[in-house]
């Protein structure tokens, strides 16, 4: 049998994965992909589609079966096992935070997993989730190759000014500092211009990965210069149930006020943001289809936050030539795109009704300064890229 790769996306309510024929030259040739979603809620599932996107499998499982993680990948390992002949040739694995040693992708040992076991606090609602996987493959197969693939990586390229809190150096020397998420979906992006428009991959690019979690990042030349994430994953952008952007004196309040350290870590993570405003979901499916007033105002104000940070975004740039969607929010839904781009138009943003409608590549008018765009993202492709990388110099 030909030799295959695997990749694992987990994370918070779902583990996705990717299987790659892998030729004898290194090409990749996606084989199917899947993942168990809505984990932990009242209707987990397991779905898994062909190359050409038909439906190969499709599982529903009781609640009590599918609360966990841990019972996720019972499940999904189950389908694998029954349709590999062989072990895979390596896995990829999204690990959420590299903390300030891991600047590339890097194959793990029991050392490596034991540094990014200490980086937990810095991302408790991903990075458990990221290495439950690794931890079960080493533990059953230990002979098969695994490589991490960080997030936090893509940002190491930003200068001191951007890197850095106005807070004593000694916290910096310890990586207190703005490490930046969602790497893998911007250089996915990033080279996905310099293939289709290479251009405006050579100028200045504003990329919106608008998903469950929620970010931006400013692309000099396909370089990040800046992003809204900073520290943790908290920081920037409203997301589905974080807040974004939160004085620290607030922080503080809720400390005076008696609230322990993991009250304030579960109402931050996943209380908060769109589900906290309207008290109803933290989809945006669920508040677009809704008439109560606090959906409303949870999609106003997600928007309005959302434009004042790509706005920010022209600062370290010197101006914005494209504006890109991408990821769950950003490339599905046209009302969202429509009103974040309502409150740039003074930046000479201007939307094609008809083309956002139709999710089309190109969703400005000709007459719009700033180029707005749609590009699908694949953080397993890039996975699966830089797994192979490592794999070949090896």
């Amino acid at each position: 049998m030909q030799d295959s790769l695997l990749v694992i996306n987990a994370g918070s309510s779902s583990l996705k994965f990717h299987l790659y024929e892998l030729g004898t030259d290194r090409t990749l040739q996606l084989i199917q992909r899947g993942q168990v979603g809505g984990i932990g809620t009242a209707s987990p599932a397991l779905r898994v589609h062909g190359s050409d996107g038909t439906t190969l499998h499709q599982q529903s499982f009781a609640p009590a079966d599918c609360r966990d993680l841990n019972a996720a990948q019972h499940h999904l390992g189950g389908w694998l096992t029954s349709q590999l002949t062989q072990a895979p040739r390596a896995v990829g694995h999204r690990i959420v935070h590299g903390g300030p040693d891991f600047t590339d992708s890097v194959i793990i040992d029991a050392g490596i997993l034991a540094q990014l076991e200490a980086l937990a606090p810095l991302a408790p609602l991903h990075q458990h989730n990221n290495l439950a996987p690794v931890q079960v493959l080493l533990e059953h197969w230990p002979q098969i190759v695994q490589v991490a693939c960080f997030d936090t990586a893509f940002h190491r390229t930003h200068s001191p000014i951007v890197d850095r809190y106005a807070l004593p150096d000694r916290y910096y020397r310890e990586g207190i500092r703005r490490y930046g998420f969602h790497g893998l979906s911007y250089e996915y992006i990033a080279e996905r211009l310099r293939q289709t428009r290479p251009e405006l991959a050579r100028g200045r690019v504003v990329v919106a990965h608008l998903g469950s979690g929620a970010s931006a990042c400013a692309l000099r030349d396909g370089i990040s210069v800046e992003t809204t994430m900073g520290f943790t994953a908290l920081d920037g952008l409203p997301m589905a149930t974080r807040p974004g952007s939160l004085d620290a004196g607030v922080v503080l309040w809720m400390l005076s006020q008696g609230m322990s350290h993991a009250d304030i870590q579960r109402l931050l993570y996943t209380e908060s943001g769109l589900l906290g405003l309207s008290g109803i979901s933290g989809d945006v499916r669920e508040l677009l289809a809704s008439t109560e007033p606090q959906a409303k105002l949870a999609l106003d104000l997600f928007a309005y936050r959302c434009a004042e940070k790509l706005a920010g975004l022209a600062v370290p740039l010197g101006g914005i030539d494209a504006l890109v969607f991408t990821a769950g929010i950003g490339e599905n839904q046209p009302a969202i795109r429509a009103a974040i781009c309502a409150h740039l138009g003074w930046l000479g943003v201007r939307l094609d009704d008809a083309s956002n409608q139709a999710g089309a590549a190109v969703i400005s008018t000709a007459e719009s300064r700033v180029q707005v765009l749609i590009e699908p993202t694949s953080e397993e492709w890039m996975i699966a890229r830089k797994t192979v990388a490592l794999l070949t110099d090896r």
